[in-house]
């Protein structure tokens, strides 16, 4: 991973790092970075086909139940599923991608390297995040191509459905990957990475309705979970991919998506603040 790298930053003197040089260094390492990624088993397993594979377990699962019966028609429960799955790839893909990558990278020694080298902050976020991008993106394709020619599940039904999709799908990958800044900051050592991300990560979606409706929890687990983006952007998605009937195994049977941009955005802001304060090249003694 580092080999090309220290080619680029010899190529460019210190003095000469511009606005176009922080750009060509970052589209190299969003290259490196998907190599990387791709050569990480625990990242192509846990990350990027875990959602997929849970779609068909549950969708084939739930799709042999009856389907929930609203006032206002009925909704497949194995439907449940293709939304739910959509946010807990972004989950995946933003925060616990980002929170295992960075943890790592921040007690093997690879950032100490960068630090050394010519290679803006920036860049290495626009690699960071470019990743993210290209990979969440592929990673939700796929799970649309499963959901609608093996299930048959239905895509966004007209312009409104697919706005929704688009804000909360953008809006809440970047939350995630700012997120995932955040937690990469709790890790004490390279083997406490996923030890620490992954059970945060796991038990955010058991609460947030990705796994289970969240008209199943109980009062005061939902009240938490609200608190959290998750539910938000698995609130949006629902909205995006399913009828309208759907509303009745939502909170107060309603659709609340201001709440839900409102929350994403304020984690979002968050993030940003957390990460910008906590992010250093070196670890701190």
């Amino acid at each position: 991973m580092t080999a090309p790298t220290i080619a680029i930053a010899r190529a460019t003197p210190t003095s000469d790092i511009t606005a176009g040089h922080t750009i060509r260094v970052g589209i190299d390492r969003i290259r490196l970075e998907l190599l990387e990624y791709a050569r990480r088993t625990d990242n192509m397993v846990f990350t990027f086909a875990f959602p997929i594979l849970l779609l068909f377990v549950f969708a084939s699962a739930f799709s042999n139940m009856d389907p929930i019966v609203t006032p206002d028609g009925e909704i497949s429960a194995g439907a449940l599923m293709l939304p739910a799955m959509v946010s807990s790839g972004v989950l995946l893909s933003g925060t616990q991608n980002l929170g295992i990558g960075v943890a790592i990278e921040k007690w093997d020694g690879t950032l100490r390297r960068l630090s050394a080298m010519p290679i803006p902050v920036t860049s290495y976020f626009i690699g960071k995040f470019g990743q993210v991008l290209i990979t969440s993106f592929v990673q939700t394709m796929a799970l649309l191509a499963v959901g609608v020619f093996v299930f048959g599940f239905e895509l966004p039904q007209n312009a409104a459905q697919w706005g929704v999709f688009a804000w909360a799908y953008a809006l809440g990958l970047f939350c995630c990957a700012m997120l995932g800044l955040v937690l990469a900051q709790l890790p004490r050592s390279v083997n406490a990475a996923s030890a620490v991300v992954i059970p945060i990560v796991l038990v955010i979606q058991f609460i947030s309705g990705i796994y289970l409706t969240i008209t199943m929890l109980p009062d005061w687990l939902i009240q938490i979970a609200n608190v959290f983006p998750i539910a938000w952007l698995a609130h949006a998605m629902r909205f995006a991919f399913l009828p309208e009937a759907a509303r009745f195994v939502e909170l107060n049977h309603e659709w609340n998506l201001g709440m839900a941009v409102g929350m994403l955005a304020i984690w979002t802001v968050v993030g940003v603040i957390v990460a910008a304060i906590t992010f250093r090249w070196v670890k701190r003694s």
